[in-house]
C-alpha cells in the first residue's frame, strides 16, 4: 500500500528532514513511526498524505507514484487518506456533528448519507450523544476522538495519525491507540507517529525508528495492550 524508495526530503535552507529512506507497508498493516523530536516523523506522514513532496526518491501509495499525480487529482487522492493531528484542528464555531461532516460536505455527499456516516463515525468513538456540542465543551480526549471520527468518516483505505496521544494522559492514550487498532482491524492501513515508546512497544505491532531523518530500526516489540 505504501512504499518509500530512497526518499530524501530537503528544504531550501539545506536541512534534510529525511535521508535515503526505504521501506514498504503492506495493505491493511498497522505501523508505528517513532523517534525523538526532529527525527522526521511528521515529514514522513506529510509525504504519504501528499501535503509535501519528496526532493529525491519515490513515494508510492496504492500503487501510484505521488510525484506523478496532477494538481487537479489531489482532492481525489486526499479523500483516500484520513489524517489525525495532535492539536485536533477542530472548528470552534461548528458543532461536533458539523466538524465530522466537513470532509463529506466537501465532496458533495447527500444530506442523508452525511447524517448516516457522521453518526456511524461518532458511534465508533463513543460520542454520538455529543453531536450537538461545540468543541469547547469537550475534554481533550473527546476532542481527539472527534478528530479521529472526522478522519474515518469517508472510510479512507489509509489512516495517518501524527502524535495523536501527545496531549493526553496515559489512560486516554491507551484508549486512543485501541481505537486505531480497531480501525486497522477492519482494513485501514494505519500509520501512527508517536514518541511514546512505552505505549507503542506494548501494541505488538511493527515499529519504524527514525533518527536524524534516517531509518535506524524496523521490527516488532512487546505486545500487552488488550
Amino acid at each position: 500500500m505504501i512504499r518509500f524508495e530512497h526518499v530524501t526530503k530537503g528544504y531550501p535552507d539545506g536541512f534534510e528532514a529525511l535521508q535515503d529512506l526505504s521501506f514498504e507497508i503492506g495493505q491493511g498493516e498497522m505501523v508505528f513511526v517513532t523517534g525523538h523530536s526532529g527525527a522526521g516523523k511528521t515529514t514522513l506522514l506529510r509525504l504519504i498524505g501528499l501535503i509535501e513532496t519528496c526532493t529525491r526518491g519515490e513515494v508510492q501509495v496504492g500503487g501510484h507514484n505521488l510525484a506523478r499525480i496532477e494538481r487537479n487529482q489531489l482532492p481525489y487522492f486526499r479523500r483516500k487518506v484520513g489524517m489525525v493531528f495532535q492539536d485536533h484542528r477542530l472548528l470552534g464555531d461548528r458543532t461536533v456533528f458539523d466538524n465530522v461532516a466537513l470532509p463529506l460536505v466537501v465532496v458533495g455527499a447527500g444530506h442523508k448519507e452525511v447524517g448516516r456516516r457522521v453518526r456511524a463515525a461518532l458511534d465508533k468513538v463513543d460520542l454520538l450523544k455529543k453531536e450537538k456540542l461545540f468543541p469547547v465543551a469537550l475534554s481533550a480526549g473527546e476532542q481527539q476522538r472527534v478528530g479521529i471520527a472526522r478522519a474515518i468518516v469517508t472510510r479512507p483505505p489509509v489512516l495517518l495519525a501524527d502524535e495523536p496521544t501527545g496531549n493526553l494522559d496515559p489512560d486516554l492514550s491507551v484508549e486512543i491507540m485501541r481505537l486505531f487498532r480497531e480501525f486497522n482491524q477492519v482494513g485501514a492501513t494505519t500509520v501512527v507517529a508517536s514518541h511514546d515508546w512505552g505505549l507503542i512497544s506494548r501494541m505488538g505491532r511493527r515499529i519504524l525508528v527514525l533518527r536524524g531523518g534516517r531509518l535506524m530500526g524496523d521490527g516488532i516489540a512487546g505486545g500487552d495492550v488488550g
